[in-house]
């Protein structure tokens, strides 16, 4: 076939098949050192039609050769315009984005790039020496965190802006890569793929897509595109542990072309990486709208695009390995990843996929009408005004105590409407249902229904006077389609579809998709009549419901001080608990591995029951005269060991540890205590003031008053003295409290937590607290264990932190789980030292103590005894501390797994010999855990250790979900 007289340069369609260059390396090394003048050693670097290799230079050690430039060695196909005009695009960019590293060409004397022309044992071939550009690309399987995907967004969205109105006569060609012509590719391709199935997968799927963009094509411009931003041509840099990308490479692919076609080509090469998605892509989206908008045109061609590429590669990737014989590696290697972005470009349609980023860019397509009909009818005639609308969302009274779980629910709440006399039961559309939410699954379940369920108390036929939308009612299954009759007392689910709509519409989707879908249907129950089909939940026209969950934080941000920090940077709203899971809005369902506030788990029916009954009955202050108050200060001391007896009660642990604090001022008269580095013990003055975390304060050390005196943390790990060093940390405490009384400042008391818990849940070392008591003691001070995270059973083997220690304290401050999340603290201590607080005035606590606090501490109490929670703690701790420290052995980001029972902490290191804190990879592996539905946050000074204290109701299958989600965290990237 002749070359088109209008196309100056490659035109794929004459010119047939393109097998890459082929040179030997030292070949190529030869045409270097005649050209360039460079002795090199060369490196294989993949191509799919040319021929690339990483320069080294020679002649010095091995361990000092640096890279020199990239030599490519372009297909002959290709004419020195074309070459010409990649080189000044490459510039162009640079010139546009300083910011940005760019692989430019190397220059000749007069400052032009430089390409020459070499003979070869292939004949004549172009070469170029193109920049190094060091830190690697994003090529291969790991994931993709949405900070990458968006920042692959940002370079489209720059190559984009700087080519626009670059002119060249190079850009008048035909690629294969080029979208403009991807239905002809398919079609000239396809029959070279060796799977019919396959084959015709490909090939309809493209034909759609086509379609599709045909419909817009006339309103999409045209202009100098690079048309290969992908994963394999961004470039990396790597800070503090975290890869950004912040360049660009290869501009072998600049022609001139759609300009929404540079953002599909970036985000298709997303989908081949684990854990993605169609919906992954969305950050990249709105990334690339933000610097260059995309027009209702073209967001309506984005997704078939992103198709037509999938197809393009499928069919391109099985033809270039037929071409060079299995010879090309990279060719080869990519068959499996070009089948995965095609098969998960088809996995969502293409128009759900339009509405979802239409939604998610807040852009209006401009065809929005109504999808549904004036009117479904129902015979015989139902009275619509004793209908019952079921309830099954996070706020429903109905689903408490994990009652979702249970598969007959909403059967069981159909049939007691319809037996209490509601001629029709339903469930609405839109609104999350929990029912259809999975636990210990990385990825959300279906929970947003696209149309309504219905139960009729008798046989009813649905018919729709609409012609312009899809009524449908099936059974139950979903998979029976009904003839109009709902039979009595029988589910069935009724959808109504807009004529744009996908042939087949599903009952339920994931929330992330929602947006998509819901604006494909219409909503069944206006049409039919019943009333009040929107309830007071979340989830309205979003796709994940982050838009709910984000409006709230801005909320937050405006009337709440921003001191009082919140989890995540863009956290899912939580409305609902139920034992070791937390339920978002969208109604996913996350695995609660941090929260130590409440032992006995979230929604305990218990603690609910006997609250509520006492605030129905009565709830004021400790002064009045009833028995809550005795009963659980009773049973409280007795829980400690001789001869601590009396209690004090509070609301919270930092009123604990400051009470305590004030307690032991006051009984020896002293004002100086002696705390731990790296400690935290609340936000009051006296509990502020003997913390010493700067995680928590980074100004703690700095703006600690006179009168306390921290010592070393007895860190066995990282801390001054390690291992079998650790145990100098006791003696050297036990000295700095006699020096100080030597010196005329006898501290009034030591005050620590039993384990490192801000640290991240780190054992001290033996003997350390019966060496740093003794010396306290000897002074006249008292001894403060602070036990508000590690005491009340978490570590299993031991009620109390300081039992480990076998010693027993003046002093205990307790609070977090003795309410299970109530506010409740406590002060437990001897009569005669509670005494002396007198010295100072009362103590009076409005709450504190009060009759509901007093309830939930004795219910809390009655579950740990009846429930077997202390046990449960140290038998699943210890199956966890085995599965992690197993996990350590195979990923050595690892550095430690600290802690007992179910408090633990896992530390995460860039190096086990210097054990640099992997801090920001920590960050980003919580983050990375949340996408896969596992709650989790960092901890300790350098914000580096997992913080592994969850509910002690959690299970041997929630802690073999929590190790298996971590394991392919580490294995797949965050």
């Amino acid at each position: 076939m002749s070359q088109p007289a209008d196309i100056r340069g490659f035109d794929f369609f004459s010119a047939g098949e393109l097998p890459a260059p082929a040179l030997p390396a030292d070949e190529v090394a030869g045409i270097v050192r005649e050209h360039w003048g460079l002795e090199v050693e060369l490196d294989a670097l993949g191509s799919q039609q040319d021929q690339n290799f990483l320069a080294r230079t020679l002649g010095i050690e091995a361990a000092h050769r640096g890279p020199v430039g990239v030599v490519k060695i372009t297909n002959p196909a290709f004419t020195a315009d074309e070459l010409d005009a990649q080189d000044h695009a490459a510039s162009r960019i640079a010139d546009a984005a300083p910011h940005l590293r760019i692989a430019t060409t190397s220059l000749a004397d007069d400052g032009t790039p430089r390409s020459i022309v070499a003979e070869t044992s292939e004949g004549p071939l172009a070469i170029r020496l193109l920049e190094y550009l060091p830190g690697g690309t994003l090529n291969g399987p790991a994931h993709l965190s949405p900070a990458v995907v968006a920042r692959m967004g940002e370079i489209a969205a720059h190559a984009s802006l700087a080519l626009q109105g670059f002119e060249h006569p190079g850009l008048d060609r035909v690629l294969q890569w080029d979208l403009r012509h991807a239905d002809r590719v398919v079609d000239l391709l396809a029959h070279v793929h060796p799977d019919p199935a396959k084959r015709e997968e490909v090939t309809d799927a493209a034909a759609r897509a086509w379609a599709d963009v045909q419909a817009v094509a006339s309103e999409l411009s045209l202009q100098a595109v690079h048309l290969d931003l992908t994963d394999d041509n961004v470039v990396c840099t790597t800070e503090r542990g975290i890869r950004l990308p912040d360049g660009m490479i290869d501009f072998g692919d600049v022609t001139r072309s759609w300009a929404v076609a540079e953002l599909a080509i970036t985000i298709s090469s997303v989908l081949h990486h684990a854990g993605a998605e169609p919906a992954s892509v969305l950050p990249a989206v709105r990334a690339f709208h933000a610097m260059r908008p995309l027009s209702a045109a073209e967001v309506r061609a984005l997704w078939p695009l992103v198709v037509l590429r999938g197809a393009v590669l499928v069919v391109s990737g099985e033809q270039q390995v037929q071409i060079d014989g299995g010879a090309n590696a990279y060719a080869a290697e990519g068959v499996e990843r070009e089948w995965r972005i095609f098969e998960q470009a088809v996995s969502v349609p293409s128009i759900v996929m339009t509405r979802l980023i239409a939604d998610a860019l807040d852009i209006d397509l401009g065809d929005r009408a109504d999808a549904g009909p004036a009117r479904i009818a129902l015979d015989p005639a139902v009275d619509l005004a004793r209908a019952t609308r079921l309830d099954v969302s996070i706020t429903s009274d109905d689903i408490d105590a994990g009652a979702w779980l249970a598969p007959d629910l909403e059967e069981r709440l159909a049939h007691a409407a319809l037996d209490a006399g509601a001629p029709v039961a339903w469930l609405e559309r839109a609104t999350p249902r929990l029912t259809g939410s999975r636990t210990l699954s990385p990825e959300s379940g279906a929970t947003v229904p696209l149309g309504i369920d219905v139960w009729f108390a008798v046989a009813t036929h649905v018919s729709s006077d609409g012609d312009d939308a899809r009524l449908v009612v099936e059974a139950a299954d979903g998979m029976t389609i009904l003839d109009g009759t709902v039979p009595a007392r029988t589910r069935a689910r009724i959808r109504l579809g807009a004529a744009d709509a996908p042939s087949h519409v599903p009952h339920l989707v994931r929330p992330e998709y929602a947006a998509g879908w819901l604006a494909l249907t219409a909503d069944p129950a206006a049409a039919i009549g019943l009333t009040g089909a929107v309830l007071d939940t979340p989830l309205r026209g979003t796709s994940t419901g982050a838009s709910d969950a984000a409006d709230l934080i801005a909320r937050r941000d405006r009337s709440f001080a921003d001191v009082q920090e919140h989890y995540y940077d863009a956290p899912p709203r939580i409305e609902r608990g139920w034992r070791e899971h937390l339920v978002g809005t969208d109604g996913r369902v996350y695995l609660d591995m941090v929260n130590n506030v409440t032992p006995l788990g979230h929604g305990h029916p218990g603690l609910a029951a006997a609250v509520a009954k006492q605030l129905r009955t009565l709830n004021t202050n400790s002064r009045f005269n009833y028995g809550a108050v005795v009963d659980f200060s009773e049973r409280l001391a007795a829980m400690a060991p001789e001869p601590l007896d009396t209690a004090f009660l509070v609301n919270s642990g930092s009123e604990a540890t400051d009470l305590a604090i004030r307690v032991a001022l006051a009984a020896t008269g002293r004002r100086d205590v002696v705390s731990l580095l790296e400690a935290y013990h609340g936000w009051t003055y006296a509990s502020d003031a003997v913390s010493t975390s700067v995680a928590d304060n980074p100004n703690a050390l700095a703006t600690r008053p006179d009168w306390v005196h921290p010592v070393d943390a007895p860190n066995p790990f990282r801390g001054v003295h390690r291992g079998e060093e650790a145990r100098r940390y006791g003696p050297e405490a036990a000295a700095r409290i006699r020096e100080l009384a030597a010196s005329g400042r006898p501290p009034a008391a030591f005050i620590s937590e039993s384990f490192a818990g801000n640290a991240g849940g780190i054992p001290l070392p033996d003997g350390y607290l019966a060496d740093v008591y003794e010396a306290v003691r000897e002074v006249g001070g008292l001894a403060i264990s602070d036990e508000v995270q590690a005491g009340y059973g978490r570590l299993g083997e031991w009620f109390w932190g300081f039992e480990q220690q076998g010693v027993v304290p003046d002093v205990i401050a307790v609070a977090k789980a003795a309410g299970n999340g109530y506010p409740l603290g406590a002060v437990i201590t001897t009569r005669e030292i509670a005494a002396r607080y007198r010295t100072g005035g009362y103590f009076f606590s409005s709450t504190g103590g009060s009759p509901a606090s007093s309830v939930a501490g004795l219910t809390v109490l009655d579950a740990f005894r009846d429930e077997g929670l202390q046990q449960g703690a140290a038998e699943t701790g210890a199956y966890l501390k085995g599965r992690l420290e197993a996990l350590a052995q195979r990923h050595p980001l690892i550095g430690m797994v600290h802690g007992l029972g179910l408090y633990l902490g896992v530390e995460f290191v860039r190096d086990r010999a210097s054990l640099e804190p992997a801090t920001e990879e920590t960050a980003a592996i919580c983050d990375r855990l949340l996408e896969l539905g596992v709650i989790m946050q960092p901890t300790g000074d350098h914000q580096n250790v997992l913080k592994v204290k969850p509910p002690l109701v959690v299970t041997r299958e929630s802690v073999d979900f929590f190790v298996e989600m971590l394991d392919r965290v580490l294995a797949e990237g965050w």
